[in-house]
């Protein structure tokens, strides 16, 4: 298989899919925290859940527009390096773009030999295409920026579209807030070896103080 095509067999990866429902939960609880208990009536929730929905909604088609923006440019970037490599003159300067682009950890695995037997493969493949299109994964892991954003609105709202009192849908609603915060902190905490419990309540506070920031600076 050409190092062109590999891809990963992720389209997003766990870390990314974290940090999307992240975003989308903080966006709609800055609309669901924006509420009044005391002086809300149905047309105010009306008017909330359309402001939430029509928010994350935005945000998402436009996280998925920079997430192909991205890929795009990662994509070509590889590509540009590719080129750099094979046109070196000097052996030495090929092993040392190919160091570059590898992962820190990576890099400093490799003998000056295992870097040399990458060039002269790289040198072996066929001339490269001029760009890069974008693939069926890229245009995936968009599909699925935009499904984390604006679905994790969902959980947050629905106590406020199926209870008719303001005060016990704000309630549920941020019970169910802090049980995806805590889910989402958690599941950060597992990919980045962390302890899960206490990046789980970490997560909790933080959202709240993100939150507490954004309504206060009016967002």
């Amino acid at each position: 298989m050409s190092v062109l095509t590999l891809q990963s067999r992720r389209v997003l990866e766990p870390i990314d899919r974290v940090s999307e429902v992240l975003f989308g939960l903080i966006m709609v609880l800055t609309f669901t925290g924006s509420l009044s208990v005391v002086d809300a009536g149905r047309d105010d929730v009306r008017a909330m859940l359309i402001g939430a929905l029509g928010c994350n909604l935005a945000w998402a088609i436009i996280d998925a527009v920079l997430y192909l923006m991205f890929s795009g440019a990662a994509n070509n970037r590889g590509l540009s390096t590719f080129r750099a490599v094979r046109r070196a003159t000097d052996p030495m300067q090929a092993r040392r773009l190919i160091a570059e682009a590898l992962p820190p950890v990576l890099a400093d695995s490799l003998e000056p030999t295992d870097l040399e037997s990458i060039r002269i493969r790289l040198a072996a493949l066929p001339e490269p295409p001029a760009r890069l299109p974008l693939t069926l994964d890229d245009l995936r892991g968009a599909a699925g920026v935009f499904l984390l954003v604006f679905l994790s609105t969902f959980p947050v709202t629905i106590p406020f579209m199926v209870m008719e009192r303001v005060e016990p849908a704000m309630r549920v609603s941020n019970l169910i807030a802090m049980g995806l915060l805590f889910l989402t902190g958690y599941a950060f905490g597992r990919i980045t070896s962390r302890e899960p419990l206490w990046t789980g309540l970490s997560m909790v506070l933080l959202g709240g103080a993100m939150v507490g920031l954004t309504i206060a600076l009016g967002g």
